[in-house]
């Protein structure tokens, strides 16, 4: 793994090394669901969201040798990102940050986020929204660190999980 990373939009080319970082990095929740056919589903639903017409944009990191480290994705509302109109939000959601295990650590997940803020600004939104799950503790102190703040009012149950809403307000 090289040390310089850097951010693009996703390419055809990298797509399924994309798809294989989302597995890989969301294999750590897999003793966190009710059943194995519960995990299943929802690693299905991962490895079926890059194909998803809805998507607005698709942010990989790179290593200096090409390696895909990371990754996420940005939908323009939430129609798009949940089929949920009725959160009611207009400005760009990101889903499913994903960074490769051997990675972490190195600030990629950071820059992701970063690099939406700044595709967000360049749209004209005053803010950029994610939703996440209590199980991702790590997750939730990276938002939190960041400057996102919980949005209790844009919070959801799905399958019977909380899912949390986080707000970065940009200024």
């Amino acid at each position: 793994m090289g040390n310089l990373i850097f951010i693009s939009t996703l390419s055809e080319e990298d797509k399924e090394a994309a798809r294989d970082v989302l597995i890989t990095s969301y294999e750590q929740y897999r003793d966190s669901f009710k059943s194995q056919e519960a995990f299943n589903n929802y690693l299905l639903d991962i490895k079926k969201s890059l194909d998803n017409p809805k998507i607005e944009k698709v942010l990989v990191a790179k290593d200096d040798t090409q390696a895909v480290l990371g990754t996420l994705q940005i939908y323009a509302n939430s129609e798009e990102a949940y089929g949920r109109p009725e959160l009611n939000i207009h400005t760009p959601i990101v889903r499913l940050l994903g960074v490769h295990p051997s990675a972490r650590g190195k600030g990629i997940a950071r820059k992701l986020l970063q690099e939406s803020i700044e595709y967000a600004k360049q749209k004209g939104a005053k803010s950029l929204y994610l939703h996440t799950g209590d199980i991702m503790k790590d997750a939730i102190r990276l938002y939190e660190r960041f400057g996102f703040q919980r949005d209790f009012e844009k919070e959801f149950g799905n399958r019977g999980n909380l899912v949390m809403c986080y707000r970065f307000d940009i200024v």
